[in-house]
């Protein structure tokens, strides 16, 4: 389109260069007439006058004869003395073109005449009116033939530009589509081309589709190098290296649900049982550590298995596909597997490590409906001894052992506990960092089966908490603390006691507690009650008269786990809790982390002024510390100041 305006344009130029030249050469013409008319009218002057006296000329004649101006446009005839004997003039004007060519020539101009006795002097110009017409109308006559030269090429270029860009177009498109259709993606394009009627048309065109092709591969190849590089990191677990969840799913569905041939085996989850606990207690770092060390003991037992894969779900669980594999066989690696969490769970000073839940599954079924089977079994472990497994059969369903068989086996355990009161307390200290600050030690719980058996404590709270018996362990934990206090004469020691929210909101618990705490009012100043973050949250009206009771009665309260959530401080101002303990996310790895160091610098700033403590849990080194103390926190907790320990 650029190069069709360039040819108007050029168009345009030439007529307007046409019409300069042929107005000059008009211009010439017409100056070089006035020029032979004015000598032809010279000559017919002088010989008319010449042989004349003044005497002999008529005036009223020859002012006749001259009087109608299409002859002269001036004319003035004088005596011998030079007065004026008569004088005619024309009125009538030039064309603005005669009168512009005029001023350029200067070509019209007075004659004088006289006669040989020299008494007849005559003055006279020129009447050009009607060379001025001729003038006017070859002038035109020039425009018009430019015009038209210029206007009918202009059409032609345009007819010819548009069919041109037409003929293209549809070329480039038709090769395009033979290119697309006979799937010439890896062949030469003169291939394409050689057997259609495009072959004329498109043969000059087939280099650049070439190197068109070859570029699109170059970046086809690119494009699926970066999605696959994007999808084997939206695959992988970052910890572990692991397949995820996604791979999990895409590796069930192609391989298993909608395979062609007919398969079977067994697929076993493991869920780590401390993760929460270590996070909390030592520290994100920690809880890494351990999560890659049940990985490498799961990832060395199935590696025994032809085509066996290991997934890793989401922060706790693991999935491990074993093809080919009858239940009978994994009732072994299920042993084998708790041996070796066992021996990782005295290494490393653990309550529990990993319990695990084993299903068969065959050609075709559903995946929802495998995780929800497996999901059963995983509940029948965790109800069971520590780092235990349970194998969920076909013949368990048909007995009409449910989908609730697990939670109400967990409701069964956690009613024995209750019952039986099998809990055995341990305590890990906050060391205050400065001598006017008030620490003190929180309370941690341990459940235990009728066989003595440590309990996963944070797979128990989590089913307490979903079967609506939380409020039951939390009195539980009360009572056995209080009892443990008086028996060993602890009255004199501040400590920490861990609440649920629902707890906290529910209205019959809170009386309870008040009424507990009055009973032993010497040891409630001694308490101090944690609650997380996130759940004063969930319902804040109930969370103040929870505390406000709390105060009531002289013992204190702490939000843990802060920072998690979005909190404002108008809600601790409201609340006036008495101590805030950072969630341990914000410990690790302080010493390399600015962010994390600003933004506890301002939160000790801001409670300090509302008169809240502020204290620092997970901390795992001595650098982590030692920072803590510089950003003026009031107490550490965690496994380098002190590990839990007996009452």
């Amino acid at each position: 389109m650029a190069g069709f305006k360039k040819l108007i344009l050029i168009q345009i130029i030439s007529w307007l260069l046409c019409v300069a030249a042929g107005s000059y050469f008009i211009s010439v013409g017409f100056d070089n007439a006035v020029s032979e008319a004015q000598k032809s009218a010279q000559v017919t002057v002088s010989k008319y006058i010449n042989e004349l006296s003044i005497d002999d000329i008529s005036a009223e004649n020859l002012k006749k004869s001259i009087a109608n101006g299409n002859t002269f446009s001036n004319f003035t005839l004088r005596d011998y003395q030079g007065a004026e004997v008569f004088s005619v003039s024309s009125s009538e004007e030039l064309p603005a073109f005669a009168e512009f060519i005029q001023s350029q020539f200067n070509s019209i101009r007075p004659q004088f005449a006289v006669n040989d006795a020299a008494d007849v002097k005559v003055e006279f110009t020129l009447n050009i009116q009607q060379l001025a017409s001729q003038l006017q109308t070859a002038l035109f006559i020039v425009i018009l033939i430019s015009a038209v030269l210029v206007i009918i090429p202009i059409i032609l270029l345009k007819s010819i530009f548009y069919q041109l860009n037409k003929n293209i177009s549809t070329t480039v498109s038709d090769i395009i589509d033979i290119y697309i259709n006979q799937n010439q993606i890896d062949d030469d394009l003169q291939t394409a081309l050689d057997g259609s009627s495009l072959k004329k048309l498109g043969k000059d065109l087939v280099p650049s589709f070439n190197r068109l092709s070859h570029f699109l591969k170059s970046k086809s190849q690119d494009i699926q190098n970066a999605a696959m590089s994007i999808k084997q990191e939206a695959y992988k677990d970052v910890i572990t290296s692991l397949g995820n969840r996604n791979m999990f799913v895409e590796y069930y569905e192609k391989h298993i649900e909608n395979c062609e041939q007919s398969t079977f085996g067994s697929l076993a989850m493991v869920r780590c049982s401390e993760l929460q606990a270590i996070n909390q207690s030592r520290g994100y770092q920690k809880g890494d550590e351990y999560v890659r060390g049940v990985a490498d003991i799961i990832k060395h037992l199935s590696g025994t298995y032809t085509g066996s894969q290991l997934f890793r779900l989401n922060s706790s669980d693991f999935a491990v596909i074993l093809p080919h594999t009858p239940l009978k066989e994994a009732e072994r690696f299920g042993e084998n597997l708790q041996s070796r969490f066992t021996q990782y769970q005295q290494n490393q000073e653990l309550s529990s490590v990993a319990n695990t839940g084993i299903v068969g599954y065959e050609k075709g079924k559903p995946l929802g409906e495998l995780l929800s089977v497996v999901d059963n079994a995983m509940s029948m472990a965790q109800s069971k001894q520590t780092n235990a497994w349970h194998v969920q059969r076909e013949t368990d369903l048909v007995n009409n052992v449910s989908a609730g068989f697990g939670n109400q086996n967990w409701r069964k355990v956690i009613n024995e506990v209750i019952e039986s009161k099998r809990v055995h307390l341990v305590m890990q200290n906050i060391m205050p960092l400065g001598k006017s600050i008030k620490a003190y030690a929180e309370i941690q719980v341990r459940f235990k089966t009728e066989d003595n058996q440590m309990l996963p404590t944070a797979s128990f709270l989590a089913m307490a908490e979903k079967l609506d018996m939380a409020i039951e362990i939390d009195r539980l934990i009360i009572d056995s603390s209080l009892e443990k206090v008086k028996s060993r004469n602890l009255s004199e020691k501040f400590f920490g006691l861990n609440v649920t929210a629902s707890s906290a909101h529910n209205d019959q618990f809170v009386i309870w507690l008040e009424r507990r705490l009055l009973k032993d009012t010497h040891i409630a100043s001694k308490l101090v009650f944690e609650v997380s973050e996130f759940g004063l949250q969930q319902n804040i009206k109930a969370s103040k008269r929870f505390i406000d009771m709390v105060h009531r009665v002289g013992a204190r309260i702490t939000v843990e786990r802060f920072g998690v959530g979005l909190t404002s401080f108008k809600f601790f101002r409201d609340l006036k809790p008495d101590f805030i303990k950072m969630d341990a996310s914000y410990t690790r790895g302080l010493e390399d982390d600015k962010n994390n160091q600003y933004f506890m610098r301002l939160m000790v700033d801001l409670a300090h002024r509302i008169g809240v403590s502020v204290f620092a849990e997970g901390v795992e080194s001595q650098e982590e510390k030692h920072i803590i103390e510089t950003l003026c926190l009031d107490g550490v907790q965690g496994y380098y100041i002190e590990k839990p320990k007996d009452i």
